[in-house]
């Protein structure tokens, strides 16, 4: 392979509805070059190939589909599924049909089957994933936007002009509230943002929709943190320190368990 061979990077994550039942999966990432072929599939015990992707779902076909890149556009095509592939919840062939290639594009929502006897065991659960295209994840870019929303959460007691609102209730975020922070940075009332775990350890933020992993390491040292924080400009005089915290709760979620009527989410599922 040509070292110059320009190379497109593709990232599927899990598209959380409406529905607690979504399928969870780990977020999948693939750096492709031109005329690679990428197959989607039921999970077997075969080993594991990077050419291949698998899901643990009965309505997923051994071969179900396959995406592909040419001429550094991506493409999806149905391979005779029986139970069907959706690209924004049009099919792309009838049962056991070869469908033409379909264009991707950034954003799409691909479904793999339908959901059998209400999806309610997750064997049975369709397959909807989020198409991402050349996107590097937030944590990696160290964007100044969660550096700066990081500050002013740490300093949001001593904060008296500026305040900011929840956008699920649009009321005001405020010291002695709890809070979650997702990994986005974005924040909202603990209290308003529960139902949003009921897919956990997935979660999509309901402001700028991207994905994330509730059950990714949060191990990181003191000093890659201060490091992150002298990267960006500070609009104080001096650093955040420890005595800044405000007295509001944090609510952490690695290794939350979180019930919603009969349904206990833990990290067993």
């Amino acid at each position: 392979m040509n070292s110059t061979t320009k190379k497109t990077h593709l990232r599927i994550v899990p598209h959380l509805d409406t529905s607690p039942n979504s399928l969870v999966f780990d977020i999948i990432e693939r750096d492709l070059f031109d005329d690679t072929v990428i197959k989607i599939g039921r999970f077997t015990d075969r080993f594991y190939n990077l050419d291949r992707i698998t899901f643990k779902s009965k309505v997923v076909s051994r071969g179900h589909a396959e995406i592909f890149l040419q001429n550094d556009q991506f493409y999806i095509r149905d391979t005779k599924s029986s139970s069907g592939t959706f690209v924004n919840r049009a099919r792309l062939s009838p049962p056991n049909q070869e469908s033409k290639p379909h264009l991707l594009h950034h954003g799409d929502v691909i479904q793999l089957g339908v959901d059998y006897q209400g999806g309610i065991e997750e064997i049975y659960r369709c397959v909807k994933m989020r198409i991402e295209i050349n996107q590097t994840p937030t944590s990696q870019t160290g964007s100044s936007y969660c550096l700066n929303s990081f500050k002013t959460l740490r300093n949001l007691a001593a904060v008296a002009d500026e305040v900011d609102e929840c956008c699920i209730c649009l009321y005001a975020i405020a010291p002695f509230q709890a809070l979650f922070v997702a990994p986005c940075s974005h924040t909202f009332h603990f209290k308003c943002s529960y139902p949003l775990l009921s897919n956990y350890p997935g979660f999509t933020c309901p402001l700028c929709r991207s994905y994330a992993d509730l059950n990714a390491n949060v191990a990181i040292d003191t000093e890659d943190v201060i490091q992150m924080l002298r990267s960006q400009p500070s609009s104080s005089s001096s650093p955040p320190t420890t005595r800044d915290f405000p007295t509001t709760t944090l609510i952490k979620v690695d290794n939350l368990h979180v019930q919603l009527d009969d349904l206990i989410l833990s990290d067993d599922l």
